[in-house]
C-alpha cells in the first residue's frame, strides 16, 4: 500500500540533516547545560551558538529568544505574563485562533477577571481590520491583541504589518502565534515589530517536542515553571540540548530553500485545486486558501460535495493520510471551530478536508490523491 503524507500543518517529516545532527549531539553531548564542568559547558555553548543562529534568522537578539517545548507552551507563556507581569486587563483575540490561544484566553478571563473582545471574522476567514481598530479605540485599558499570522486549518495570511500599526497606533501590545509560518515564511523582527510570537520545531522539519517564544528585548518574562533559573530564569527545566540543534539545523535549512519550497509548494497547490475541480466543480475551498497570494503555500482546505463522516477514514484505508481539521481536532468528534466561524450556511451535504503540503510532497502523491478522490465522488 501507498504511504501518501498530506498532513504537514500537522506535523512535518524530519529533515535527514536534522536526523544527523541530533543523532550526533546524543553521542557526542549529553552534558547538563546546566553543569559547570567540562561536558555541561559544551552543552550550554551549542545551545546559546543556537539561540544566536535562530534569533538572527528571525533580526532578532539572542536575549529575545527563550526554547520552549513547542508552540502551545510558548503561548501560554507570553499570554499568562501579558496578564501577570504586563498588568495586561484586556486581549483582543478572534473565535478562529488555535486551541492553545483561545483556551488560555478563556482561563485567564475566569481567573484574572481579564476582560475579552472578539474581533469580526469575515466571511473569507480574514480578520476585519476595521472591527480591530474600533475595538481598540473603545477603551484606555492596557490590551494585548493575539491573532496568528497564519491559520492553521484554512491557511489565511495576516497582515501583519498593517496590525502592527493599528497596536502602534492605540498603544497596545502585539502577540501572533506564528506556529505555520516560522520556517515557511520570512519573518523579519526589525520591519514587522511583533511585540511577541511562537515557533515549533516540528513545523518545518525538526523534532516534536522543542520550540521558543520571543519576547521583546524590555519586557520582563515570569516563569510558569518554577524549580530552576534555566533560560535566564524564564523558564525552569532542564534544555532540550538535542532538539534545540535539530531545531536550528531544520531553521537554517528552511531558511536557505524559503523561496524555492514556496514556488513548489504552490504550484502543487494550483495543480491540485484545478484536478480537483476536474473532478467536480461543486467542490468549494474554505477561507482565502485558493488564493495563492492571500493564503498559506502549504494549506488547503476544501469542502467536497459528499456526506461521509468516514472519508477520513476511507482515505488512510488507501493510504492517504489528511486532516479533517487542525491536527488537534481530527481525532475528535467535533467539528472545526474554524470552519462554523466562517462557513454559516449550505454546509449539509459537504465534507471538509485540510491538505497541507511541504518541500516533501510529490506531483505523484497528489494524482494518487486525486486518483482515490475521484472514486468516492
Amino acid at each position: 500500500m501507498k504511504k501518501i503524507y498530506l498532513d504537514n500543518a500537522a506535523t512535518t517529516p524530519i529533515a535527514q540533516e536534522v536526523i544527523d545532527v541530533m543523532h550526533e549531539s546524543m553521542l557526542e553531548n549529553f552534558g547538563n547545560p546546566s553543569s559547570t564542568h567540562q561536558f555541561g559547558r559544551q552543552a550550554k555553548n551549542l545551545v546559546e551558538t543556537a539561540r544566536k543562529s535562530i534569533a538572527n534568522l528571525l533580526n532578532a537578539s539572542a536575549s529575545e529568544i527563550i526554547f520552549t517545548a513547542g508552540g502551545t507552551e510558548a503561548d501560554n507563556l507570553i499570554l499568562h505574563n501579558a496578564v501577570n507581569n504586563l498588568d495586561v486587563k484586556r486581549i483582543i483575540t478572534s473565535k478562529i485562533e488555535h486551541h492553545a490561544v483561545l483556551h488560555t484566553v478563556a482561563f485567564l478571563k475566569d481567573t484574572y477577571n481579564v476582560e475579552v473582545d472578539f474581533v469580526a471574522v469575515l466571511p473569507s476567514g480574514d480578520i476585519s481590520l476595521e472591527h480591530l481598530e474600533d475595538l481598540l479605540n473603545q477603551n484606555d485599558k492596557k490590551t494585548l491583541v493575539s491573532l496568528m499570522y497564519i491559520n492553521n486549518e484554512i491557511g489565511n495570511i495576516l497582515p501583519l504589518e498593517q496590525v502592527c500599526d493599528l497596536c502602534k497606533k492605540y498603544n497596545a501590545l502585539f502577540h501572533s502565534d506564528t506556529v505555520q509560518a516560522v520556517g515557511h515564511y520570512t519573518i523579519n523582527l526589525q520591519k514587522t515589530p511583533i511585540d511577541f510570537m511562537v515557533a515549533s520545531a516540528h513545523k518545518f522539519h525538526g523534532p516534536k517536542g522543542v520550540g521558543f517564544a520571543y519576547f521583546k528585548k524590555g519586557f520582563g518574562i515570569q516563569p510558569m515553571f518554577h524549580g530552576g533559573d534555566q533560560e535566564k530564569g524564564a523558564r525552569s527545566s532542564t534544555e532540550n540540548v538535542h532538539g534545540i540543534l535539530g531545531m536550528e539545523k531544520a531553521f537554517l535549512i528552511a531558511s536557505e530553500t524559503l523561496e524555492s519550497d514556496m514556488i513548489t509548494m504552490n504550484a502543487l497547490k494550483v495543480f491540485f485545486m484545478k484536478e480537483l475541480l476536474k473532478i467536480n466543480s461543486n467542490i468549494r475551498f474554505n477561507g482565502q486558501s485558493s488564493n495563492i497570494d492571500l493564503s498559506s503555500c502549504t494549506i488547503l482546505n476544501v469542502s467536497l460535495p459528499i456526506k461521509n463522516e468516514l472519508l477520513l477514514f476511507n482515505l488512510d484505508l488507501y493510504g492517504i493520510a489528511v486532516s479533517g481539521g487542525s491536527a488537534c481536532q481530527s481525532g475528535s468528534s467535533k467539528g472545526s471551530h474554524v470552519l462554523s466561524e466562517i462557513i454559516k450556511n449550505d454546509i449539509d451535504g459537504y465534507t471538509s478536508i485540510r491538505f497541507s503540503f511541504s518541500r516533501y510532497t510529490k506531483k505523484e502523491d497528489l494524482n494518487y490523491t486525486l486518483q482515490q478522490l475521484k472514486k468516492m465522488l
